[in-house]
């Protein structure tokens, strides 16, 4: 079945929105919860905020929305330092410390 071009556009646009609403989802109950808020890093100019992994999140999507002006992969790298993974493969569920930029 081939999509049209205004077929794709709307297929992207929903999963976008999907993905922002999990990653928000996520980001809130992050900022509910007062122990685990921002955690502070330990140079003076760092700082963690602590998220946990929604189902269909990856270490991209989550470096993403902290990256800010900085280079996405370059977060990637520090969020796997900072946690101790093995790999950047991440299942639902687990608990990273982010470092804000």
């Amino acid at each position: 079945m081939a999509l049209t071009n205004r077929g794709k556009n709307v297929l992207r646009s929903v999963a976008v929105a999907s993905l922002l609403v999990v990653i928000g989802a996520g980001f809130s109950a992050v900022g509910s919860s007062a122990s685990e808020k921002v955690v502070s890093g330990s140079s003076a100019s760092s700082s963690y905020v602590r998220v946990v992994v929604a189902p269909g999140e990856t270490l991209w999507s989550v470096a993403a929305l902290v990256a800010g002006s900085s280079d996405v992969a370059a977060v990637v790298d520090d969020i796997v330092a900072i946690n101790h993974l093995s790999s950047s493969s991440v299942a639902a569920g687990t608990r990273l410390l982010v470092p804000i930029k």
